[in-house]
């Protein structure tokens, strides 16, 4: 399977580990959680057949987190982003709805 890279362009896969659900960067804010934000934030996945976002580390190459949208069916990617950028619009959307985040 080929990676389209945003940075480096097209690499093998082989040149990534896959870490799983790409939802584990939208993390629980730890001033107001509860036990049972943290437990589903830690235990609860989605298993689908069809479009899915996953994490991605560019371990045999440049070390950037990456969310790779793929389709577990086929495997076909249909987007590549690095995960900073996923995660700095997350922070975005939630600066937009007027959370206020203490120590920041």
């Amino acid at each position: 399977m080929i990676i389209n890279h945003p940075l480096l362009g097209p690499r093998d896969s082989a040149e990534f580990t896959y870490l799983g659900d790409a939802s584990l960067l939208n993390r629980p804010d730890p001033d107001t959680a509860t036990p049972k934000d943290w437990h589903d934030y830690a235990y609860l996945r989605d298993n689908p057949a069809g479009l899915h976002r996953e994490l991605w580390f560019h371990e045999g190459g440049d070390r950037s987190w990456l969310v790779v949208t793929r389709n577990t069916v086929t495997h076909e990617i249909t987007k590549v982003e690095l995960a900073r950028d996923v995660a700095r619009g997350l922070a975005s959307d939630v600066a937009g709805m007027g959370t206020k985040r203490s120590g920041g």
